[in-house]
């Protein structure tokens, strides 16, 4: 300011100097020093409330990744244990399942010796009622065929004979 007051005393009062380069050197001092005085408080201020803002914003941010990560580390051990709990399941169902078949192949094997002694015994029966058939045929058939032969073989001669040899068997007894 002091050079403002030279300025002036040398023209002979207060005017204005045309030269400018100097003018806007001075006027930028000027400009500067006011912006400096009153702008520091303002500037200072919304700068240290944005500086706030961005501190906050980071630490909402932090909690927010740090929350992320918890849940998703919790939802990973979530996720390890219903695989652990489907594997466990699967086995479960495997055994049963080898289980049953064994129960299965036990009764099959059981069933399938039940109806071959069941076939065998109707087999036996089946046997024993053709050869009790077969007999009473045959009988029947050589009671046919005696009757047919009898009559011509068996004699008076022949009949005293056997009628004598019945005798002697029984009287010799």
């Amino acid at each position: 300011m002091g050079f403002c007051w030279v300025l002036a005393a040398e023209a002979g009062g207060f005017g204005l100097n045309f030269d400018l380069l100097e003018t806007n050197l001075i006027n930028l001092i000027i400009i500067i020093g006011v912006l400096v005085y009153f702008g520091s408080k303002f500037l200072g201020k919304t700068l240290s409330s944005r500086r706030d803002a961005i501190e906050t914003a980071i630490t909402e941010a932090e909690q927010r990744r740090s929350s992320a990560a918890a849940a998703l580390a919790e939802q990973q051990q979530k996720l390890a244990q219903a695989k652990t709990e489907a594997e466990r399941i699967k086995a479960q169902a495997q055994e049963n399942a080898l289980k049953a078949k064994d129960l299965i192949l036990a009764q099959a094997e059981k069933d399938v010796e039940r109806l071959k002694s069941e076939a065998a015994r109707d087999l036996s029966t089946q046997q024993e009622r053709v050869m009790m058939e077969l007999r009473q045929r045959v009988v029947a058939l050589a009671m046919t065929k005696v009757e047919q032969t009898l009559p011509e073989r068996l004699t008076d001669e022949v009949q005293k004979r056997l009628v004598d040899q019945s005798i002697a068997r029984l009287g010799g007894r």
